[in-house]
This record gives C-alpha cells, structure tokens and sequence, in this order.
C-alpha cells in the first residue's frame, strides 16, 4: 500500500480523496491555488502546498505537480475528476517519473479520450453504437452528404471533447452549415482541434451509465447503472441509481457486454461507460466512456456499500478485487443532487462571491460530500458545482419522500444556487413516474415557477430589522 499519495485536484473531491485515504492509513498531499487557499481540503490533508500564479494552471501543470510529489515523498498521484483526471499524457509522465496513477492506464485513457476512436473499439468489441460517422469531419459538404444517408435529424459532436461543447442538433438540410461553422469554431476554441463527427439524434432516449471495477489481473465487476438523464446544457444535475423503469433484459445485456469489452480490452481501475437507451424501442447505444471517477459515484456507494475511491487506490497499489461479481449485493435507491452556484433563471449563470449561510440537511440515509462553509467565498475561476447532496432509501417511493425533505433542509445564502430548481423537480409527476428523458428539463424548466431564494442571511435580515425600527424611533 502506498505510504504518501498527492490529489491533483480541489474541492469536494479533494476532500473525498482525503478521507478514503485516512481510512487506508495513507497521508496526504494537497495543492491549492491561491484562490482555494481557504478550502476545506487544505485544511484536511496531512501536508498541502501552494501552487502560486494562474488559477487554473495551478491544477494543469502536470509537470510541477510530478516534481513536487517527488520532492515531498508522494508515492502515488490521484486525479480525481476534471483537470488531469483524463490526460494521457499526464499518466505517462507519472509513469516516467516512478509515481503510481491511479487510475486506468494512459493507453485506454486515450483511445477513449478521442470518440471516433472510442466508437470504432467498442463497436470491434461489440458494443453497440449510435449510427453514424467514426472519421472526424472538417467540412460540412462531408457533414451533409453523411447526414443524407442517416436521415435528419442529427447530431454534430467535437471529436475531441465533451460537456456539450461543440454539440449541435440539426432537423434540416438547411440548418446544417450554419450550425456546423458554429459547432467547429466552438471545439477549436475549447479543445484546440474543431474537428466533429456526425449521429443520427435519438428523440429524448435515457442516458445510462455502468460503473466498472478492473484490477490487474483481469477481474472485472460492474457495480450497476445510474440513471443520469436529467441535464442542462448536456451537464447533469441529478443522478439516480437503479433507473427506476429500466427493463431487467436491457439491464442484464448492457451491464454483461459491458464487463466483457472491458474484460477484453484489459481494462484496469475505475471506468464508467455511457449509453443511450431508447425505451421504445428496447435498443440501447455506446456515447463515450469516462476512465475516471465520476462525480455521482456517491449514489453506487449507498447502493452497493462499496468505497470507489478505496477500490481505486488499491487497484493502483496491485491488490485484487476483494470480492466477485456474485458477492456485490445492491439495496435500494440513490439519487444525487448536484447544488451550483448558479442562476437557473438567468440561464445558469455562474454565480461566485461569499456564502453568508449555510445549513446542510442530514438525519437517517443522507451523504452530503461538500467543500464549502459560512463565510466560505466561491472563486470564479472553477465549475459551479459547490457540494452533493446524495440520498438513499430502500424504496422508489421512500426515496423520493426522503429526497424531498433533505432538499427542503438545505439553505445557502449569499449566492443563488440551484436548490430551488431541485424542489421542483423533486416534486414533478414526470420525473416522479421515472419516465424522463434527456430532453426532461429542457421542456420543463419553463413551466417552473420559482425564485431565487432571499440571498440574506436571516440574522443579517434580524439585525437589519432592528437597525431600521430603532432608527424609526430615534433609539
């Protein structure tokens, strides 16, 4: 087992990374930019170090972090989720230096860092995929010429990167050049190559998602599915694990193939493999895989009792899986929230600046995994998402009872979030049937009525009060 391991990352999972290795025994290392010099995880870690300049680069610069892991006796690096989490080459350079990364291994962190090539492997190891088109385009008489043999409407995606960047729908001949010129300058810009491939669009299936396990020595588990299809701008913002209405046969043949194509590839540590599921239609498609720690890896946790983080970091270190397939029981529901400092109403707009209060819920079958406190100020340089509210109960009903009430309890102020959005949704009949698509909160969130909660502390609102009644009266 590791003695020493440096998290290259911050925020909530910086912290979660903290705790699974206290639990192990392992002492930690930490940096921070100068603007996340008041985090939480700084504070938890055995040793942490500023990493002084651009706050970004702080987390990017692979070749500083492997030089000061070295120096401060780090045997073993883990990247947690964005930043470095899926840079090929940062693992390599690990490799190269005689740090461990936990994680997969650069070769798969790469072919499954481009699409194209992620599609063309899985489809050679039978996984099913969306029809479309595995080489990168560059012009869009190429686009329109495969969209023709499709049949509109389709999708334009970057080749190169995710989060919904580079992605465009297209219903019509007459759209397509037009928004092609848009979706490449947009992947240039983000991900340095504009370059995009083309699917046909499937109308508001689910998007699924398998959590694997892999040791180093071929043993391969999946820890079920999440259901992860309520997004905004192709983000998610709440996950659910089991999919409520998921058919057992779709269930049983995604999850197996799933294991094999890992199996076959030699896949080791933690992945999780993206689907679209047409309900109607019973057919389910390969998207992408993330060969990291997913951010909702909490709600896997609460069902299956099994510590991701811990399996990452022994698979790492050469220990086998400690348990088979056959011994991973799953109990329950899980569901987690993604709260944001954002502006739902205002388009999800980031919104930085200081927390005046905060109140988080808890009682029986509630996680919260948050870096953020009272007086805590929210950079404006990082995503929005500030803390995870995960929930479980044994059942779909209690759960949504459960989830209810843990969303009530939780209050931020001093910066709008996006609690209020959660409180509707929680309580919509659509997504309470569990029959909800893609497409869910893109024709919802206009029918939502709410505000944006009062920013004011309610003991600043007291003492503006009294201030006011005792100006009132001359006191």
């Amino acid at each position: 087992m590791f003695n020493k391991v440096l998290i290259a990352n911050r925020g909530e999972v910086a912290l979660r990374i903290i705790r699974a290795c206290k639990e192990l025994g392992i002492k930690t290392v930490a940096i921070y930019s100068e603007a996340d010099a008041r985090s939480l995880y700084v504070k938890k870690a055995d040793e942490s170090y500023l990493i002084p300049g651009d706050p970004i680069r702080a987390y990017l610069d692979y070749v500083r972090i492997v030089d000061l892991a070295k120096s401060v006796g780090a045997d073993a690096i883990h990247p947690g989720y964005g930043f470095l989490a899926e840079n090929a080459e940062f693992a390599r350079y690990c490799q190269k230096m005689g740090i461990t990364f936990i994680g997969p291994k650069p070769e798969h962190i790469e072919t499954f860092g481009d699409k194209v090539k992620a599609k063309k492997v899985m489809q050679e190891l039978g996984i099913p995929t969306v029809p479309g088109v595995t080489e990168p385009l560059r012009d869009y008489r190429d686009a329109l010429h495969y969209a023709r043999q499709i049949g509109f409407p389709v999708i334009l995606k970057s080749a190169y990167g995710g989060g919904g960047r580079g992605m465009r729908v297209v219903k019509s001949e007459e759209e397509l050049p037009g928004l092609f010129e848009s979706a490449y300058r947009e992947a240039e810009t983000f991900f340095g190559k504009g370059d995009l491939f083309i699917e046909k669009y499937l109308d508001n299936p689910k998007h699924i998602e398998v959590q694997i396990l892999a040791d180093k020595y071929g043993n391969v588990v999946h820890l079920g599915e999440r259901d992860c299809s309520v997004q905004r701008k192709h983000q998610k913002i709440i996950e659910v694990t089991p999919c409520p209405v998921l058919p057992k046969e779709i269930r049983n043949k995604m999850l197996g193939l799933s294991v094999r194509a890992m199996m076959q590839m030699g896949y080791e540590n933690a992945g999780t493999l993206e689907f679209l599921v047409d309900l109607r239609t019973g057919e389910f498609y390969f998207i992408e895989m993330n060969t990291r720690l997913q951010v909702e890896h909490t709600i896997t946790e609460m069902v299956t009792g099994v510590d991701i983080v811990q399996q990452m970091i022994r698979i790492a270190a050469g220990e086998p899986l400690p348990f088979t397939q056959n011994e991973i029981t799953f109990r329950g529901y899980a569901l987690e929230f993604r709260i944001n400092a954002e502006d739902p109403k205002r388009n999800f707009a980031p919104s930085p600046g200081k927390i005046t209060a905060y109140y988080s819920p808890g009682g029986p079958g509630v996680r919260m995994d948050a870096g953020v406190y009272k007086d805590f100020v929210i950079p404006p340089y990082y995503d929005s998402m500030i803390a995870k509210l995960s929930v479980w109960a044994m059942s779909w009903e209690s759960l949504l009872a459960r989830a209810r009430r843990a969303i009530d309890e939780f209050i931020i102020r001093g910066v709008p979030t996006n609690i209020p959005l959660h409180r509707e949704i929680i309580r919509d009949p659509d997504f309470i049937s569990g029959y909800f698509g893609i497409r869910f909160l893109e024709e919802k969130l206009p029918t939502y009525d709410f505000e944006v909660e009062d920013l004011l502390d309610p003991e600043d609102l007291a003492l503006a009060v009294a201030a006011a009644i005792a100006g009132y009266y001359g006191l």
